[in-house]
């Protein structure tokens, strides 16, 4: 699947110029990586509306611009502190031939079927959501796969049990950090049992 979105070159530059586009319906951004950085802007409803799809965070998207189409990654997205509103965009420029390294979203699957789950009661907990990994681009998935049907309560999944893509390597600084174990969850009936009725 291809996400394409458009840009247009930004010639003014500063807060106040930023500020102005803003108040246009338009977000200030810039690309960088492979030549010199160029600032541009994007309509905002059309960016936050693409924002809300998980696979614009980490998938190789096509930028239209002036006619041309680049290929490139999200890199960073500043909100409003209170508002739904982007304030601005960092975006990377990507090379077929060089390896990137991007945030990609964990899906948790069979949670109702393991058996610490559905046999023992236990909790699924993920301390990871996303996973940093390296690959070229032709090579990046939307997201990783993690499969709970075999955990049982008080089991783990960690980085090194996962199943990646061919040519997908996760970037783990040398760790191998837990992202799903099932908790036993201890005393719940009791508590119940003794609390008397209202």
């Amino acid at each position: 699947m291809t996400i394409k979105f458009n840009a247009k070159v930004r010639d003014v530059q500063g807060s106040s110029a930023s500020r102005r586009l803003r108040r246009a319906g338009s977000v200030p951004a810039i690309v960088f990586g492979g030549g010199e950085p160029q600032q541009i802007e994007v309509d905002h409803n059309e960016i936050y509306h693409a924002l809300r799809n998980e696979a614009f965070h980490s998938s190789v998207l096509s930028m239209v611009i002036d006619g041309a189409t680049q290929s490139v990654i999200l890199k960073d997205t500043q909100w409003h502190p209170y508002k739904q509103q982007v304030l601005h965009l960092d975006f990377q420029r990507v090379d077929a031939t060089h390896k990137i390294h991007v945030k990609v979203p964990l899906h948790f699957i069979n949670a109702d079927i393991a058996p610490g789950v559905k046999l023992e009661g236990g909790m699924v907990s993920h301390p990871y959501t996303e996973l940093t990994v390296e690959c070229l681009p032709g090579a990046l998935p939307e997201f990783i796969e993690v499969d709970l049907k075999d955990l049982k309560s008080g089991a783990s999944i960690h980085v090194s049990g996962l199943t990646l893509p061919a040519g997908v390597k996760a970037l783990t600084h040398g760790e191998d950090p837990v992202v799903a174990t099932i908790l036993a969850v201890r005393g719940g009936d009791e508590a119940a049992e003794e609390t008397p009725a209202a």
